[in-house]
């Protein structure tokens, strides 16, 4: 029986129960991608691990997730995509559960493989699924209800994360996970159901393609991750998995265009508006993602602000997002894609410029407005995109260019976080050896904040050799946090640049937003 016949109240709630079914599962992903950052440091004096050892409890979660999202097509023909989604629910929620109840870091990390794995399905399908059911006129409101889902995630997860470790204990971050993916379950069997146009394949598998996929992604994200503790190329380690890199990607790259039965639908990038919207996608993750990584180092370590401080005073980006999300939806239908997409872009642009300025005394509004900007920008990116760059694909292919949408937008996130952080330590250094040279006796400036340095110090010790020590110390200290600030400001302003690059792209996605409904009604 088709939609047409069914009573509309029945159709309204029905897509009701599908969205709320498909977000609870993409809440729970992206939560968990950023969730355990801030409690870390709990885990590791519980598994007595080192810090290179704990980290690879984030790092294996997002190793999974980008390794499963690109075959979420091929597994759904196989299988059928309910049952994959339901499967990958009830992996997610067991794996949670294990991961608050394990007993060591093997199992710890064991068990966050598992939990990326089930979660690396759940936002993709989510995407697809609202695309589905949604009618044309409201792809717009259907992408910006993902995008809470998707963005909100990240963004709020170090103070979910940071609260609940502080009132209960750190296994309640993934405890959490258990309720509401109950509930997700049961929506899913009752609501969910394989499209009328979803064909059931059982084609060989493709598994050269999925090895050199496996190889060249995990290769990527162990390198991306490992690098900053390895000194990059200067290490045999990390030459090796950029080797490994190149020639897996290379390598899946040349199968999935050859073979009749690929792993990966590469070929869906053959449709330039999809092409160059996951290339915007890719731009929207690196900035999203290096600014949720790198301001809390910047609250934390340079203004002092405590975990949970730096969350909240990160609240008003997510709380311009949560703003804009819907009425994005409704610009969409009336101005389309690029117009909301160029102006994301420059309001990102401007935001990044704006902290690329500030300084150590700076204010509470001047962290908040630009990153209040920053949100209204990511938000009608995301939306605009999101609709936008799936617009033009068919129906039987949407699964296989969601995964490819959002691993895209994952690696790229990661590929940032590395950048900048190797930039940030680079420009450090730098900064710091151009203010050494104006720092000496000769300068009558320096002079004078070494007499005063050591007036204050010797008010409390007598000791004069002692006091001249002290007195450099702390002058070299204050050089040292001017350099990392000028790092940052430096940072900052490569940011926007990045999202300068988009704006270009834009003019590749057409600009009748008749074409991108065109096809999507029956």
């Amino acid at each position: 029986m088709s939609e047409l016949t069914i009573p509309e109240s029945t159709v309204n709630i029905n897509r009701k129960m599908i969205t709320l079914a498909v977000m609870l599962g993409t809440a729970m992903s992206s939560l968990d991608s950023s969730i355990v950052n801030v409690t870390l440091p709990y885990m590791q004096g519980n598994f007595g691990a080192s810090v290179e050892a704990i980290s690879w409890v984030a790092t294996a979660y997002i190793l999974a997730n980008i390794i499963t999202m690109p075959i979420i097509a091929m597994i759904s023909a196989r299988f059928g995509r309910k049952n994959f989604f339901l499967f990958s629910l009830i992996l997610f929620v067991v794996s949670s559960m294990m991961c608050g109840f394990s007993w060591n870091l093997e199992s710890m990390i064991f068990f966050r493989v598992l939990q990326g794995i089930g979660g690396g399905t759940l936002i993709p399908v989510a995407q697809a699924v609202l695309r589905e059911i949604y009618p044309p006129e409201e792809q717009g409101r259907a992408m910006g209800i993902y995008g809470l889902g998707v963005v909100l995630g990240p963004a709020c997860g170090p103070v979910v994360g940071g609260w609940l470790t502080d009132n209960f204990s750190w296994p309640w971050i993934f405890h959490i996970n258990v309720p509401i993916g109950i509930v997700a379950i049961t929506l899913t069997i009752k609501y969910i159901h394989d499209p009328v146009y979803f064909i059931r394949e059982r084609k060989p598998i493709d598994w050269s393609g999925l090895f050199f996929m496996i190889l060249g992604l995990g290769a990527l994200q162990l390198m991306l991750e490992e690098g900053e503790r390895n000194d990059w190329f200067e290490s045999n380690y990390i030459v090796i998995l950029g080797i490994l890199t190149l020639v897996g990607l290379a390598l899946f790259i040349w199968r999935e265009l050859t073979t009749d039965t690929p792993a990966v639908d590469l070929r869906v990038l053959s449709n330039l508006c999809f092409l160059s919207g996951t290339a915007i996608g890719g731009i929207l993750g690196l900035g999203l993602n290096s600014s949720l990584f790198l301001m809390p180092q910047f609250l934390q370590n340079m203004l002092g602000y405590n975990a949970f401080s730096s969350g909240l005073a990160l609240m008003p980006r997510s709380l311009a997002m949560a703003i804009i999300f819907p009425i994005a939806g409704v610009f969409y239908n009336r101005l389309g894609p690029q117009l909301l997409i160029a102006g994301g872009l420059l309001m990102s642009v401007f935001s990044f410029y704006q902290l690329s300025n500030i300084s150590l005394s700076v204010g509470y509004w001047s962290i908040f407005w630009p990153q209040f900007m920053q949100g209204i920008g990511f938000g009608l990116i995301f939306v605009a995109l999101s609709t936008a760059a799936l617009a033009t694909i068919e129906k039987n292919r949407l699964t296989a260019a969601t995964g490819l949408y959002s691993v895209t937008r994952q690696v790229f996130g990661s590929i940032g976080i590395a950048i900048f952080t190797n930039q940030l330590t680079v420009s450090t250094a730098s900064s710091r050896a151009q203010m050494v040279r104006h720092v000496s006796e000769f300068s009558q400036v320096t002079r004078h904040q070494r007499e005063v340095l050591e007036y204050v110090v010797g008010n409390h010790i007598s000791e004069p050799v002692i006091t001249s020590k002290l007195a450099l110390k702390i002058l070299e200290s204050k050089v040292i946090s001017q350099a990392r600030m000028l790092a940052f400001n430096h940072v900052f302003m490569e940011i926007a640049l990045c999202f300068m690059i988009g704006v270009p792209l834009v003019l590749l996605l057409r600009s009748k937003h008749a074409e991108f409904i065109k096809g999507e009604l029956d």
